[in-house]
């Protein structure tokens, strides 16, 4: 399913609606979940009313929210480009990987080299049924189930220990993840992070996206949809400025043109069009571990 690098089709979420009533049994449609959500922001189909009803909640505050996942997706594609067209890395560790769509990590990368070995990593039922059913006939691929934010308990996985050589250097993406972390307050996000820093070899690589309050003239546009999402069902999406943001890289070497808007890093060609708010309300970067 082609698609241009920059920019992913939306369609309206609410358009070839999934009925509740055809949910397999494993799937709670009484509950949203994250990946379903961001799959209907997408305009994608494994998504039900539960999940629509985020989408309709926050639209109604910011109707051009949905960039928020567009732009996040288009970050994730360029990231994987610049990855493993520049730097070399042929293992990627995709934490909170959510609903296969168009253009996967492992598609991107192996687009590069075959021979790139993806291991995504997410929780969530359906994630674990569509995901399986796409990589089964990749052997460079795999798909664990383990709560990224339990990193220490992720990291020991079997299959995360074989499938990756922890002696050479590896890209850790936590793309649109670390926003929706409702843990204990004794351990941030910055902690969570700071854990997989420590567990990666020399030359890795961190790819991070998250929510963004840009603190300008925008930062109401922020607040308002951090209210919608937090006092939503999913109950999670906290904006963050960037100072806080920068901490989750803990100290690590950024990557030109270092930490912005999603859209600003490394686009693929001239910007012609101006941001709307809601894109400039999610911010990307990438670092290298010394």
């Amino acid at each position: 399913m082609p698609v241009p690098a920059t920019r992913l089709p939306v369609r309206c979420p609410m358009s070839s609606a999934t009925s509740d009533d055809s949910a397999p049994a494993y799937i709670d449609t009484t509950r949203p979940s994250i990946a379903r959500v961001y799959d209907a922001f997408l305009g994608g189909t494994d998504n039900y009313e539960v999940d629509r009803e985020v989408v309709r909640s926050v639209q109604e505050a910011v109707p051009e929210v949905q960039d928020l996942a567009v732009e996040n997706r288009a970050f994730l594609i360029r990231t994987c480009r610049f990855l493993a067209c520049q730097t070399g890395i042929t293992q990627y560790l995709d934490c909170g990987s959510g609903l296969p769509t168009a253009e996967n990590t492992h598609q991107v990368v192996q687009r590069v080299n075959p021979d790139s070995r993806v291991v995504y990593v997410d929780n969530d039922p359906a994630v674990l049924a569509h995901g399986r059913a796409l990589l089964e006939e990749n052997e460079n691929t795999a798909l664990v189930s383990e709560d990224i934010f339990e990193p220490e308990k992720l990291l020991q996985n079997d299959l995360v220990r074989s499938k990756l050589d922890w002696s050479e250097p590896i890209a850790l993406l936590h793309m649109g993840t670390l926003h929706h972390y409702k843990g204990e307050v004794t351990r941030s996000r910055k902690d969570i992070m700071r854990a997989y820093i420590d567990a990666l070899p020399s030359g890795s690589y961190v790819a991070i996206s998250h929510f963004l309050d840009p603190e300008d003239e925008h930062s109401q546009v922020a607040r308002k949809m951090e209210e919608k999402f937090l006092h939503s069902r999913m109950g999670s999406g906290t904006f963050s400025t960037r100072p806080e943001l920068q901490e989750l890289f803990n100290g690590l070497e950024m990557v030109p043109p270092y930490l912005v808007p999603c859209g600003d890093w490394r686009p693929d060609g001239p910007q012609l069009k101006e941001k709307n708010a809601a894109q400039r309300c999610i911010a990307g970067g990438v670092a290298r571990t010394s």
